[in-house]
């Protein structure tokens, strides 16, 4: 007859219990938060669409303040309102999207908002590149496109669109204006903006320390200059 060990047994219990909490854990808290998008109606050349983003917190220090998105081609920044978001947030536009930003989220909030669409465009999905940024200066790009090789680390939010109903057809072009926020001619998009100004920031280090070694150079060779003519002339 087998013989019994207490403490045997009660390792065994441990290790079961912790890995199950440990499987609940993991299950309860995804490994990344995302930025997703929603419709109210998922269907091409749809009218007066509701369209509701979330971006999921996923900093432990920090909360929303900005929200950046791009639009996809086929709407323009004159096509949307703002119909709800976070308490004191507004919504400003731009020639390539809008952003919604204001009053710090508190740490762990997700920042929810809400536009109303003139018209779904005729597509089979719409791509919504985002860019959060925090409280703290951490920015989050969710702006890499759909692969069917490589499942991006950092997708961008997707609208699938089901096919237009029969008799639906495009509405008449709504002006894009926009405010005092459009970029100047030649601007890049936001998204990529805000990767040229990571690259900058590392640049500019170099590039001092570079325009140093060149004046000291050209003081050395002036130097030098100085000194032979100084020798012959004696």
């Amino acid at each position: 007859m087998p013989s019994f060990h207490p403490a045997r047994a009660a390792g065994r219990v441990f290790t079961t219990g912790a890995a199950a909490l440990t499987a609940a854990l993991t299950l309860a808290h995804p490994a990344s938060a995302h930025a997703e998008v929603e419709a109210g109606t998922a269907r091409a050349l749809a009218e007066n669409v509701t369209l509701t983003f979330v971006s999921e917190a996923e900093s432990d220090n920090a909360g929303f303040t900005r929200i950046r998105v791009v639009l996809p081609e086929g709407i323009v920044p004159g096509d949307i309102t703002l119909t709800e978001a976070p308490e004191g947030w507004k919504l400003k536009t731009a020639a390539d999207g809008y952003t919604v930003a204001g009053p710090v989220l508190k740490t762990g909030v997700d920042a929810v908002h809400k536009i109303r669409l003139r018209q779904l465009p005729d597509a089979d999905q719409l791509v919504f590149k985002t860019v959060e940024t925090y409280s703290d200066g951490e920015i989050a790009r969710w702006i890499e496109l759909p692969n069917d090789a490589v499942e991006p680390e950092q997708p961008a939010p997707v609208l699938e669109l089901k096919s237009a109903v029969a008799d639906a057809s495009s509405l008449s072009p709504s002006p894009s204006t926009h405010n005092t926020f459009e970029p100047s001619p030649g601007a890049r998009p936001a998204a990529e903006t805000a990767a040229a100004q990571d690259e900058d920031a590392a640049t500019g280090p170099l590039v001092g320390s570079l325009a140093v070694a060149l004046l000291a150079l050209s003081g050395g060779a002036w130097w030098l200059a100085r000194r032979r003519t100084s020798s012959h002339v004696g």
